[in-house]
């Protein structure tokens, strides 16, 4: 085994022995000052209904992934709001980092208890692959050779696993023309890469503020909207949509299998700005 891989791997015991039970949040774009809006929506708001909502799911988890742009300005103060809002799920939170975050400023200042930089993460018959796809100072993404690379040795140390792979950008199209321009340049070669390993299940992302999930050669390939304001779906020009903050609940079954679905909190009143 590679001294990356070791060094980026971690292991979740399932609290149920069949099932991986865990959160998708994303695009929380939390701002350093707390009365901040992105697009007439408190940020800070949306993110804590979002948080409650979980909560009194009384879903009981194994993790949260927390995919990207967490912050909109990449402060400090955002992070350490974001951290401590984290750690109050009480349970282990995974992330990667979207085009608004810095990624020093997550290594350093998203940090807690149950705060985890791994990834690599294996749970139950599972195993999440958290893969880099931003590119600094720029809005679209690539998955860079060497995230490649750690995908094929991850994959290929533990071929009997299902994998879920996990970015900030979609390798696919959403259907709206200009957010799907500022999505993953030369996406057919992280396509290309996944269809070399049998174990892929499922591809997860954030970025588009907005709910996708389509079935394409036995891979789920799943976006999740935004825990802010939203992209209105299908708009060929940039558009803010009326629908409300969310995350997505996915459970991973030992078999391969997987469940998912989207969760919109109650509607909040906000004029799109």
């Amino acid at each position: 085994m590679s001294a990356a891989l070791v060094e980026n791997t971690q292991r979740v015991e399932p609290l149920e022995a069949d099932v991986v039970q865990l959160v998708q949040i994303t695009d929380c774009h939390i701002f350093a000052d707390a009365g901040e809006k992105l697009h007439g929506l408190n940020t800070r708001d949306s993110f804590e209904a979002v948080k409650s909502a979980v909560i009194e799911s009384g879903v009981r988890l194994d993790m949260l992934l927390a995919t990207g742009d967490l912050s909109q300005d990449a402060s400090a103060d955002s992070y350490h709001y974001l951290a401590r809002q984290f750690d109050g799920f009480a349970t282990p939170t995974f992330w990667i980092p979207g085009n608004h975050d810095e990624i020093g400023g997550l290594e350093n200042h998203f940090t807690g208890k149950r705060i985890h930089a791994a990834k690599h993460i294996l749970a139950g018959a599972w195993q999440i692959v958290m893969l880099d796809s931003t590119i600094g100072g720029e809005v679209h993404g690539r998955v860079a050779e060497s995230q490649l690379s750690f995908l094929d040795t991850a994959l290929k140390q533990y071929p009997d696993r299902h994998a879920l792979v996990c970015l900030h950008h979609q390798a696919i199209e959403t259907g709206s023309k200009w957010i799907d321009d500022k999505g993953l340049r030369e996406a057919d070669q992280l396509r290309a890469r996944l269809t070399q390993h049998e174990n892929i299940r499922a591809v997860l992302w954030g970025h588009v503020h907005q709910e996708t999930h389509r079935s394409i050669d036995g891979i789920e390939w799943m976006s999740t909207p935004s825990s802010s304001a939203q992209f209105k779906p299908g708009s060929k020009n940039f558009a803010i949509g009326t629908e409300a903050p969310g995350y997505r609940h996915l459970s991973l079954n030992a078999d391969g299998s997987l469940e998912t679905v989207v969760h919109r909190i109650d509607p909040i009143d906000f004029e799109i700005e």
